[in-house]
């Protein structure tokens, strides 16, 4: 079991009025590094001097024996606070750490591990 991701940029919270069949849709996290284009629907280089911005709203869709995609997307790591540290679990993951999405992108995943994108779900404890 795994997730597909669909980035609903076109909607807010307001927007929804219930819950999808599948899956849930999850806003007000952030991004770190880079920006949301709401023209190309993908990642786009960070305006200057904005350290953050919040991502859009995503619908995480549960797939079963779903192949991973290998273009097109970066493997953006997602943690719970700013610091990205946290104490190392004998699974290897930090406690910080949540998991990775993937979201849409026409550069390569090495330009964003260079810029140090991530994302967050609180930019304060």
């Amino acid at each position: 079991m795994s997730f597909g991701f669909e980035f609903k940029d076109t909607m807010t919270a307001e927007d929804v009025k219930e819950k999808p069949a599948l899956g849930c849709l999850c806003w007000g996290m952030y991004l770190e590094g880079c920006k949301w284009d709401y023209t190309t629907h993908s990642l786009a280089e960070s305006d200057p001097k904005k350290l953050f911005v919040e991502m859009p709203m995503i619908w995480f869709i549960p797939v079963s024996e779903r192949a991973p995609v290998k273009t097109g997307i970066y493997e953006c790591p997602i943690y719970k606070v700013t610091s990205r540290t946290g104490t190392l679990l004998t699974t290897g993951h930090s406690t910080n750490f949540v998991m990775i999405i993937e979201i849409p992108s026409s550069v390569e995943q090495d330009f964003w591990i260079k810029s140090g994108v991530a994302g967050f779900l609180a930019l304060r404890y």
